[in-house]
C-alpha cells in the first residue's frame, strides 16, 4: 500500500514538471519570436530606404551621432581659417672671424615666421595671435584657395596676445562667434589651423579645463602690458603654425583663438591653450573701434582661495576669491568693497578663480556697470560699481587722441606717487613707449617724464593730449630722466 502511494506521489510531481517545464519552453519561444520580429523590424529601419532610429536622450535632448560627427563643423571653418606670414628684420652681432674669410656681413637678416589668422567678416577683418605678426615689416596672408593679400596692421594687444589684420576683399567666408561662457569641459573641439605649414589642418579633442592662467604674457607697466589669461585648455592637437588659428565646436562656431602648447620639446605633448572668444571679440571690436583696447579694471588685489585660506579667514568653503586689497579712490573702494571680502559672482555668473574673474572684467569697458555678489562674513550683499580705467577714470580716449599719440609714436602713463617721492617733482607723465616719430626723432626716449609743454604743466596722458592737439609750429618738452636730471626738447608740429 505504502509502495504504491509512493508511487501515485512520484507520477504526480512527474507530471507537474512536465507542464511547469513545457510552460517554460511556450514562454521562451513567444519571447523569441517576439525577439526575432523586432531584430527584424530594426534591420528594416537600417535598409537605405528606410531613416535609421536616432538615439536621444529625452531628458537632456543630447544625441550622441551629433555629437561625435566633426565634419560639419570642419567643412564651414576650414575655409574661414588663412596662413599668415609675418617678415620680419632681424639683428646679430657681426663675427669678425667669419668676416675675415667670407667678408664683411650684413647687420641684419630679413627673417619669416608663420602662423594661422581666422576671417571674422566677410570685407576682410582677420584675427590671430599677436606673437604671430610682432615686428612685421610685411604681412601676407594666404586664404584656403592659395590666393594671397598683403595684409595692414589694423591694432594689437600683446595684453591678451590678440591682433587684429586687414585684407583688401570683399565676400569672403568668415566665422561665427560662439558664447565661450557656454563652454563645457568634456564638450567635443576642433583646433584648426596650419601647424608645420601644412595648410588646412583639423584637429579634435575635448576642453580639458576652463580659466587656465600658464603665466605666458608677462606683465610690463611701462609697456602698458596688463596679462589678462583665462584660458581654454584642450587636449586637441597643437603644434607651431597653429597659433592664430581657430577653436570651435561641433557647430562651428568660433570659441577661441588658439595660442599656446604645454611643451618641452616646442613640439604638441597633450595640452594646448585658447583665448575665449568672448575676450577676442571685446578685443577685436575695440581695436577696429578705436584702435587699442579700452581695458578696464575693478581696483582689487585678488587672492584664489585655497583651504589654508578658507581655514586662516575662517570661510565656509573655498568658493569665489578673496579681496587682498583695494587701490584708494577705485572702483571697489568707491562703492564699499572692503579687504577680506569674497566676490563669488559677477553679474549672474559663478566665479571660483581669479583668471575666471578677469576673464569677465576683461569684456567691459571704463564707464561699464557691473554688479558683484559679495560674502562678508555670513552675509551676502550686491554691489553695484562703475568700472574704471587705469588712470581710474571712466572715460575712454577717442579716434582724435589716438590719432595724435599714433603721429607722436609714443604711449603714455601716469607716474606714481613713488616716482614723485623719489624724482621731488609734483606732476608729471611718462613715456611708456616710443616708437619711430617726432617724439623719438627730438631725443626723447622711454622713461622720461614730461612735466611741462611750452610752460604748461601735465598731470595726466590727457593733459598731455589736449595740449599737443591745440599747438601748432614750434613745441618745447620740459622733462625728467631717469636719474632726476632735467632735460629739454624741441620740435615741430
Amino acid at each position: 500500500m505504502k509502495t504504491l502511494g509512493k508511487t501515485i506521489l512520484a507520477g504526480i510531481i512527474g507530471g507537474a514538471m512536465v507542464v511547469f517545464t513545457m510552460a517554460i519552453y511556450n514562454a521562451f519561444e513567444t519571447n523569441k519570436s517576439n525577439t526575432s520580429s523586432e531584430r527584424k523590424n530594426i534591420i528594416d529601419q537600417n535598409r537605405s530606404d528606410v531613416e535609421p532610429i536616432k538615439t536621444v536622450n529625452i531628458q537632456t535632448g543630447f544625441n550622441p551621432e551629433l555629437a561625435m560627427d566633426f565634419t560639419f563643423a570642419a567643412e564651414i571653418t576650414l575655409n574661414t581659417v588663412v596662413h599668415v606670414t609675418n617678415e620680419f628684420t632681424q639683428e646679430f652681432r657681426r663675427d669678425p672671424f667669419y668676416e675675415f674669410f667670407y667678408g664683411p656681413g650684413e647687420g641684419n637678416r630679413k627673417q619669416q615666421a608663420t602662423g594661422s589668422g581666422v576671417i571674422i567678416s566677410e570685407d576682410g577683418y582677420i584675427v590671430t595671435n599677436n606673437h604671430v605678426i610682432d615686428d612685421a615689416d610685411n604681412i601676407q596672408i594666404t586664404l584656403d584657395n592659395d590666393k594671397s593679400y598683403k595684409a595692414k596692421l589694423v591694432g594689437a594687444d600683446p595684453s591678451t596676445d590678440i591682433a587684429l589684420l586687414k585684407i583688401e576683399e570683399t565676400g569672403l567666408p568668415f566665422i561665427s562667434f560662439g558664447n565661450s561662457d557656454n563652454v563645457r569641459i568634456g564638450e567635443w573641439v576642433l583646433a584648426v589651423g596650419n601647424p608645420f605649414n601644412l595648410n588646412s589642418t583639423v584637429t579634435a579633442g575635448i576642453v580639458s579645463a576652463k580659466a587656465r592662467d600658464i603665466d605666458l604674457l608677462k606683465y610690463d607697466e611701462s609697456k602698458e602690458i596688463f596679462p589678462l589669461e583665462s584660458f581654454i585648455q584642450t587636449d586637441a592637437a597643437v603644434n607651431p603654425g597653429n597659433s592664430g588659428g581657430a577653436l570651435v565646436n561641433v557647430r562651428g562656431e568660433l570659441i577661441g583663438i588658439n595660442t599656446a602648447i604645454a611643451s618641452r620639446t616646442g613640439s604638441y605633448s597633450g595640452y594646448s591653450f585658447a583665448v575665449p572668444a568672448d575676450i577676442v571679440k571685446k578685443v577685436t571690436d575695440d581695436l577696429l573701434k578705436f584702435g587699442l583696447v579700452q581695458r578696464a579694471f575693478i581696483g582689487v588685489a585678488l587672492a584664489d582661495i585655497s583651504q589654508e585660506i578658507a581655514n586662516e579667514k575662517d570661510l565656509n568653503n573655498t568658493d569665489g576669491v578673496l579681496v587682498t586689497g583695494l587701490i584708494t579712490e577705485g572702483a571697489a573702494a568707491d562703492a564699499g568693497v572692503q579687504e577680506g571680502d569674497v566676490i563669488t559672482k559677477i553679474g549672474s555668473l559663478t566665479i571660483n578663480s581669479v583668471p575666471a574673474l578677469q576673464e569677465q572684467v576683461g569684456k567691459f569697458r571704463p564707464g561699464d556697470k557691473i554688479s558683484l555678489t559679495i560674502k562678508r562674513g555670513s552675509s551676502e550683499k550686491l554691489i553695484q560699481l562703475t568700472l574704471r580705467n587705469k588712470e581710474g577714470k571712466t572715460k575712454m580716449m577717442d579716434k582724435v587722441e589716438i590719432n595724435k599719440l599714433t603721429a607722436l609714436g609714443a604711449t603714455f602713463k601716469k607716474i606714481t606717487s613713488e616716482d614723485m617721492r623719489i624724482l621731488k617733482i609734483k606732476n608729471g607723465v611718462k613715456i611708456a613707449t616710443i616708437g619711430p616719430g617726432k617724439l623719438r626723432s627730438a631725443g626723447i626716449k622711454e622713461g622720461i617724464i614730461i612735466i611741462k609743454v611750452d610752460q604748461n604743466p601735465v598731470s595726466t596722458p590727457e593733459d598731455l593730449v589736449n595740449l599737443l592737439n591745440s599747438k601748432k609750429g614750434g613745441i618745447l618738452i620740459e622733462g625728467i630722466t631717469a636719474n632726476g636730471g632735467k632735460a629739454y626738447f624741441g620740435f615741430g608740429l
